[in-house]
């Protein structure tokens, strides 16, 4: 009586071991692959009412196309290339990303950070994000001329050097079509408004043009 009843509960665990392994195997297979988007207020809907910025528009452009992949918006105001990094390990981890959007190292001109600092940090969170099996976007940036025309221009440089070296994809400049129109601002004429949102979202679109091949199902 004993035996039988060893071996109904070895039987009922190895059951239950098995279903549980299916299931986590299943859910492995059909988790929808990840847009990862790394960035500062500009993608964090700073002074904007939510689900109208930029990355919202990309989420739902996906869903019209018939894409599965998903959006999540790591984006933090404020957020520096430091800050990213930082944080970059965890959300690989627990995201597992298959595309990484970078959009980073504007505020580290406002805090005065040397570039090769800023170039050191996006460089990391490339290379980290590469190694992680993740392809990555790399949003160009620019700076007022009130910084001095060496740190503007090398600032500006920064951005397409990182993708030909690392051979990743760019945003050329993530805010054209918007910077040069103060209408297109908030208040602190630092913060692109709602209506700019369309515009950033179609630089960011035409830049993923070398990922429409796995982003949208065929037709």
């Amino acid at each position: 009586m004993l035996q039988k009843r060893i071996a109904k509960l070895v039987e009922k665990c190895t059951l239950t071991g098995l279903f549980c392994l299916l299931f986590t195997f299943s859910s492995w297979v059909c988790a929808n692959p990840v847009i990862l988007v790394l960035g500062d207020s500009l993608s964090a809907e700073y002074g904007l009412p939510r689900g109208s910025g930029w990355v919202t528009l990309l989420d739902q452009e996906l869903q019209k196309q018939g894409s599965n992949w998903s959006v999540f918006n790591a984006s933090i105001s404020g957020e520096t290339s430091s800050g990213g990094l930082t944080r970059l390990p965890t959300l690989l981890e627990s995201k597992k990303p298959e595309i990484v959007f970078l959009e980073l190292g504007a505020n580290d001109a406002l805090r005065g950070l040397t570039i090769e600092q800023t170039k050191d940090n996006l460089q990391k969170i490339i290379r980290l994000s590469k190694k992680s099996g993740a392809k990555v976007l790399l949003f160009g940036m620019q700076i007022p001329p009130n910084y001095g025309q060496q740190y503007t221009k090398q600032f500006k440089d920064l951005y397409p050097m990182l993708a030909s070296q690392e051979v990743i994809q760019l945003v050329p400049f993530f805010l054209e079509g918007v910077a040069q129109h103060q209408d297109l601002f908030q208040a602190d004429n630092i913060h692109p408004n709602v209506a700019a949102q369309s515009i950033l979202f179609k630089n960011v679109w035409g830049a993923m043009a070398p990922y429409q091949s796995i982003l949208v199902p065929k037709r």
